[in-house]
């Protein structure tokens, strides 16, 4: 949307909250929520299908597929990584030289 179409939007929002407000019998007091109303009615007009819910898609079971369910519980935890053992064995102590200058 460029400059010159918000324009155009604004101006259609500003008309439908003057003509909500006309309808409204011309109350006293601050005329947001009226914009606010002609901003939600123009968006349902502009997109008519992006509300609607399907009844009968909507009562249809979720069904997930059997991959989810078959890699249920394959986290690796502490003892698959080999973190079980808390010291080293002595086996695989390893020798450090110290080197003197």
């Amino acid at each position: 949307m460029d400059h010159k179409d918000f324009d155009a939007w604004e101006k259609r929002i500003a008309a439908r909250a003057e003509h909500l407000w006309i309808d409204a019998g011309r109350p006293d007091g601050p005329r947001d929520s009226y914009l606010e109303q002609a901003r939600e009615l123009i968006a349902i007009e502009e997109n008519p299908d992006s509300g609607h819910l399907d009844p009968k898609k909507a009562a249809e079971p979720v069904i997930e597929s059997l991959v989810a369910v078959e890699n249920q519980g394959e986290v690796p935890g502490l003892t698959d990584q080999g973190d079980d053992q808390l010291f080293p064995d002595e086996q695989q102590s390893v020798e450090v030289p110290i080197v003197r200058k």
